[in-house]
């Protein structure tokens, strides 16, 4: 039997506020964000659902946004990171 794992996330140096998803084996769903950029997120919750953690990875890690050392997604993969070694 897999283990499913929800995490609400605080993100850092970004507009949003908190990001929240399930994953499991290694399959995100249920992802929602608060606050920041309403509809290009909602684009993206609707994107990224049912996609691998490990592809999310690749396409964001170190995204930035404007002058920021970060991004929403780039916030994300961390997110993600940290779910995955909770699952460890």
């Amino acid at each position: 039997m897999t283990e499913k794992i929800t995490l609400n996330f605080k993100p850092q140096g970004v507009c949003i506020r908190n990001i929240e998803f399930d994953l499991e084996d290694d399959v995100v769903s249920n992802l929602a964000f608060e606050g920041g950029c309403d509809g290009n997120l909602k684009a993206l919750e609707k994107l990224l659902d049912k996609k691998s953690a490990a592809e999310i990875i690749t396409m964001f890690k170190g995204q930035t946004c404007g002058k920021k050392p970060t991004s929403c997604m780039d916030q994300l993969v961390i997110a993600l990171e940290q779910a995955r070694k909770e699952k460890e």
